[in-house]
């Protein structure tokens, strides 16, 4: 009877569940499952620097995907405890990331072992679910079980705990031949008399509103939303973080709505008379919970995948559990033959002609190439010399927060986030995940100094495995989000708010990566240009006003006075 190691059995169901790519850390826990790998002619393996960032990594490339990111610890102890930051930011975005922890042999758990950690707790908080192997017969089960729960609606982070001993016990291989990829059935919609009856009340809006979120993004409906916003007269506004929802393109696309989106589509929000929120929960992000970042006396229709999402932050007119790509494409079949309010005409006109004017406003505001650089001016060049084909990830913080509405999002899905994890850190790492899943697309990561300086190790990573991704990093020295705090509420009494930095494109080309500079905003456009044309990983170190700060978060300090 031929036999296989536990270590081996992971790999063989990670190839079962379609697996290609895996993101991962070398630890003496672990040893079995990267000897294993050595053979896995069909499994990509990345090994990173730092476990968080790699976890960054399989979320990025999950997002982009649209597969299960795969990340490998194969440390316990610290190696498993430097994956918290990394899940608990997938737990926020929904990012069905699976992580393979190794863990402490069985014998020696409570017995204050060396690096023992209670790593079935540690993690609970933070994943959709965290199991802990208790046999090696079973890794093809749990495997398959970690990528069914990660990719069923809502999805989230899985983390599986792999006790060392039972990595190194053998099972039979017979039991390979009944392993089959994990079943994920995702499209659920609602009864016909309830989707009449949404349909019905936005056929008779004058001013029409959809609003969409991870759910239009995530999926695979958007012609589905686009046809149902044709048919509607409606604007179609997005979730902060969701910017890509549908593409920029379309003239009902009105941008990020919020207090942390555009004027044009914030002002649809607070005017419309029928809102269909698809796919969002209408969170903090979205609203800060305050009803009157919505049409108070709206009617509310709300489509959430998850039911305690319906009506948790609003009280809604209609809640429908289902997807949002299939409910749309219902919504508009319940549509057939029912006329639209004449009025909702007038009201798509009108906002085509206050999106035009919002993005000239923007163009003339950015202004010219004078120094120092200012972040309007970055934006609007990013603008006219990116692709159409741009992905787009960022980090937190006060410029890629302002930046996350600017950009052109041509293609779906094209912007990666923290979303409500708020994390600086992320986007580098993110960026090179989401090259591997989508490698002839342009990758632009935008991160400030601070966070560039706990990621760029990963450097290290990119120039390894080729992966060509561009990273704009913002230099203004300093910790401008909470800087601006300072200067705004606490009297410009500054303290660990400065970065001082190193010259990060001498630190690319340290690592055999390109590295690049911009000191003047002259050269800022053809320094992009040749940064996205080099043909390796780039570093594009870019020196912005220090002064172009802005508080995002005054509603923290309203106890303060300035």
């Amino acid at each position: 009877m031929k036999t296989m190691t536990g270590g081996q059995a992971v790999v063989a169901a990670l190839g079962a569940q379609g697996t290609d790519h895996v993101f991962g850390l070398i630890g003496s826990a672990g040893m079995e499952i990267f000897d294993a790998l050595y053979d896995a002619k069909d499994i990509n393996f990345i090994g990173v620097r730092d476990e968080r960032t790699g976890v960054h990594m399989a979320d990025g490339y999950a997002r982009a995907s649209g597969k299960a990111g795969v990340f490998l610890a194969g440390q316990n102890g610290p190696g498993a405890t430097n994956l918290a930051t990394g899940l608990a930011q997938a737990y926020a975005a929904y990012s069905p990331v699976i992580a393979l922890g190794g863990s402490l042999s069985s014998a020696h758990i409570y017995r204050d072992a060396f690096q023992e950690v209670d790593q079935q707790s540690l993690f609970k908080p933070i994943t959709k679910k965290t199991y802990t192997l208790t046999q090696t017969a079973r890794i093809p089960e749990m495997v398959g079980e970690a990528f069914r729960t990660a990719l069923s609606p809502r999805r989230g982070p899985v983390m599986l705990n792999l006790p060392r001993d039972l990595l190194a016990d053998s099972l039979e291989t017979s039991a390979y031949g009944q392993i089959e990829k994990a079943q994920v059935f995702g499209a659920m919609t609602a009864p016909r008399s309830v989707l009449e009856q949404a349909a019905q009340l936005l056929a008779n809006a004058q001013r029409p509103l959809i609003l969409a979120g991870g759910g239009v993004k995530n999926g695979s409906g958007q012609r589905a939303v686009l046809d149902l916003a044709e048919r509607l007269n409606a604007p179609i506004a997005m979730s902060p973080g969701h910017g890509d929802a549908v593409p920029c393109t379309h003239p009902l696309y009105a941008g990020q709505a919020g207090p942390r989106g555009n004027s044009v589509a914030s002002d649809l929000a607070r005017q419309a008379d029928v809102i269909l929120a698809l796919g969002t929960r209408l969170g903090f992000n979205t609203t800060f919970y305050q009803r009157e970042s919505l049409n108070p006396a709206a009617t509310l229709i709300q489509v959430e995948v998850e039911p305690t999402a319906l009506g948790r932050f609003f009280p809604v007119d209609v809640g429908i559990l289902g997807d949002a790509a299939t409910v749309a494409g219902d919504l508009v079949d319940a549509l057939r033959g029912l006329p639209t309010h004449p009025e909702s005409r007038t009201w798509a006109d009108r906002f085509t002609e206050q999106r035009r004017a919002l993005l000239q406003q923007r163009d003339t505001a950015a202004g010219n190439a004078a120094d120092p650089l200012q972040p309007g001016y970055l934006f609007k060049t990013i603008r006219e010399v990116a692709p159409d084909d741009a992905i787009y990830t960022m980090d937190a913080g006060t410029l890629c927060l302002q930046a996350t509405d600017q950009m052109r999002y041509v293609q779906t899905p094209s912007l990666f986030t923290p979303l409500d994890f708020g994390l600086v850190g992320f986007s580098y790492a993110c960026g090179l995940g989401a090259k591997l899943a989508q490698p002839h697309r342009t990758v632009i990561s935008l991160m400030g100094d601070g966070g560039f300086g706990m990621a760029c190790s990963e450097i290290g990573t990119a120039a390894a495995y080729g992966i060509n991704t561009v990273c704009l990093v913002l230099n203004n020295g300093c910790w401008g989000a909470e800087k601006a705090y300072q200067r705004d509420f606490f009297g410009e009494r500054y303290i660990g708010a400065d970065v001082p930095n190193p010259p990060y494109d001498k630190l690319a080309e340290l690592w055999n990566a390109s590295g690049f500079r911009v000191d003047r905003a002259a050269d800022l456009a053809k320094t992009l240009e040749a940064a996205i044309h080099c043909g390796k990983p780039a570093v594009v170190d870019i020196r912005v006003d220090p002064n172009a700060l802005y508080s995002f978060r005054r509603d923290s300090f309203k106890n303060r006075t300035k």
